[in-house]
């Protein structure tokens, strides 16, 4: 890139500035992820737009990490984030005011440039199609108070939620994490990600004809539509992409639970995606799909960050599970052998069957005893199906 053309993104990005950051802490953006050295305040050349930006501190030896804390902006051009890093709270700060200006008219100036690293524009698509859809209000809605996300504010969580071998995974995962500092009850702050209930309906079954029922949740979906999102189709699909991204790079076991909901009422349904969502559902295996493709890159399991605890990658124990295999396989028959389906819709829903089975292999035949895949106990989104005697009481 010759110097001119660098000097004109360096001015029209904006510039994350951060102050005091002590060696050896992890300090990540979308995809991109740096381990400060002695020099580091921060990284320049940001294209304007919704970005995360999360970070995990270290020893003094960097051999072990806080767990991570993430938060989300959205940028306007030539834009200054301005952050100073608190030594006894041990996470950064927002600047009074009149310090941070400052510091911005210093940024402008070039006085830190040496000391700035740069985005990777290259790597800028991938982190698109995993964010093309949040937008500033999706942030506004979602982000906690104070809008910082960490899982040292969800400890409470564990002991309340399902208990499938994803959840386990994870949280063993996480109590295994080294937390610099307890946090206070009073300090929690939680996502205000939308309610998702967990809607079965009971059907009975002759029991010769007992088999694993497909429940149809498009009126549940038309309804969640219709009440929280004021029937803008492209903000579900924003809080998706804020979730998945909260829980892979921001290691949020709260995040990662909703990104499960939102999975669970989408593939659940089988009028919508025929019939009145068809456009809606083109778009959700789009994002699913570069979800999954990014979260099973093999090549970025080899860099210094996976190796120092922190790691933007899917555990394969955390998707391979009767969860998502089982709701892809309906609907990947649902679609595909449904006689009349959007031809994009059919593209897609290819696309990520082809994914599936490269990168996990997986096989969608009928007889899931084939795939080796089996329904927890406790999987609540295993279907529920009723015994009958032969006089068709239950």
């Amino acid at each position: 890139m010759d110097p001119d053309t660098a000097l004109g993104l360096v001015k029209h990005g904006a510039t994350l500035l951060v102050l005091d950051v002590p060696q050896y802490t992890l300090v990540g953006i979308d995809t991109q992820m740096f381990s400060t050295g002695p020099h580091f305040k921060g990284i320049k050349m940001i294209p304007p737009g919704v970005h995360f930006i999360y970070y995990s501190s270290s020893n003094r030896e960097g051999s072990e990490f806080s767990p991570i804390i993430g938060f989300f902006i959205d940028a306007s051009p030539s834009q200054v984030i301005v952050r100073k890093w608190d030594q006894k709270e041990e996470h950064f700060v927002k600047l009074c005011e009149e310090e941070e200006e400052r510091y911005s008219d210093a940024v402008r100036r070039l006085e830190f440039d040496k000391n700035l690293g740069p985005y990777t524009l290259t790597h800028y698509g991938e982190w698109k199609c995993l964010s093309n859809y949040i937008t500033k209000n999706t942030i506004q809605r979602i982000e906690p108070v104070g809008g910082e996300i960490t899982i040292a504010c969800e400890s409470e969580m564990v002991g309340s939620i399902p208990k499938t071998a994803m959840e386990k995974a994870m949280i063993e995962q996480l109590k295994n994490t080294k937390f610099s500092k307890p946090i206070e009850k009073s300090q929690k702050r939680g996502c205000y990600y939308t309610p998702i209930p967990r809607v079965v309906k009971h059907k009975g079954i002759h029991s010769e004809d007992l088999t694993i029922m497909n429940l149809d949740k498009t009126q549940l979906l038309e309804s969640i539509l219709t009440k929280a999102y004021e029937g803008d189709e492209d903000s579900l699909l924003g809080e998706l992409q804020f979730a998945f991204i909260a829980f892979l790079m921001g290691q949020s076991l709260e995040a990662f639970i909703q990104w499960k909901l939102l999975i669970g009422l989408l593939l659940g349904c089988t009028e919508a995606p025929l019939h009145t969502r068809s456009r809606l559902f083109t778009k959700f295996i789009q994002v699913l799909y570069y979800q999954l493709k990014y979260g099973f890159k093999t090549d970025l399991k080899d860099t210094g960050t996976a190796d120092k605890g922190v790691t933007a990658l899917l555990d394969e124990s955390w998707i391979s599970d009767s969860f998502l295999h089982r709701l892809c396989k309906d609907f990947f028959s649902l679609i595909l052998e449904a006689p009349v389906v959007d031809g994009d819709l059919l593209i897609w829903t290819r696309k990520l069957k082809e994914l599936l089975e490269d990168s996990l292999g997986w096989q969608f035949n009928e007889n899931s005893a084939v795939d080796g895949m089996y329904f927890e106990d406790d999987d609540e989104y295993a279907p529920v199906v009723e015994m009958l005697d032969d006089s068709g009481t239950a």
